[in-house]
């Protein structure tokens, strides 16, 4: 199998999370324009999330919260944003890492990403060493690789080895797989 190099998978996660950056940016600096509003789910638990231990209790794993009408002093860096916001009725400050972001929408608009973890990613690039087992399911839930595939153009069939048989159809070695066939073999020459 061919291994990516490039990490395209944290590549694109990086420039999405800049997305995120830059629309939050905005509403900082002009307040948020007609309907939109966000929601911003993130994980409690990653590193350098800053909440109040009472709403690290209440919210141990996960959270989202909702920029609409009722937020203040919202503050973007590089890394991460800051914003004050009141839970049933005290008023809380938070500070969330980029990278801890699962999920970001805007509803009035139809937009939304959705992220894997960073240690998610950083997981799949170690190699696992021979003998060892990784325990934490979070971390190691299977990812199907993203494929881009251009309008008008069909998406290539799956490997053979990957293709069900067709019902009561058994591969045998007297059936053989599907032929891959190249298309340089049809261009004129």
């Amino acid at each position: 199998m061919p291994v990516d190099h490039f990490r395209y998978d944290i590549l694109a996660q990086k420039a999405l999370r800049g997305v995120v950056r830059q629309v939050l940016l905005e509403a900082a600096k002009k307040s948020l324009p007609g309907e939109h509003h966000f929601f911003i789910t993130f994980g409690t638990k990653a590193e350098g999330v800053r909440l109040s231990a009472r709403m690290r209790e209440q919210y141990p794993d996960e959270m989202t919260i909702v920029l609409q009408h009722q937020f203040w002093d919202l503050k973007v860096t590089e890394e991460a944003f800051e914003v004050g916001l009141s839970f049933g009725g005290v008023a809380e400050r938070l500070y969330v890492p980029f990278d801890a972001i699962s999920v970001f929408a805007d509803p009035s608009v139809q937009f939304q990403l959705q992220f894997s973890t960073i240690a998610e990613t950083q997981d799949d690039e170690a190699p696992v060493k021979a003998g060892s087992e990784k325990t934490d399911t979070a971390k190691t839930k299977p990812r199907s690789p993203a494929r881009h595939v251009p309008a008008g153009v069909p998406a290539a069939p799956a490997p053979a080895a990957e293709q069900p048989a067709a019902a009561g159809e058994a591969q045998t070695p007297d059936k053989p797989a599907a032929e891959v066939v190249r298309l340089d073999r049809f261009r004129k020459k």
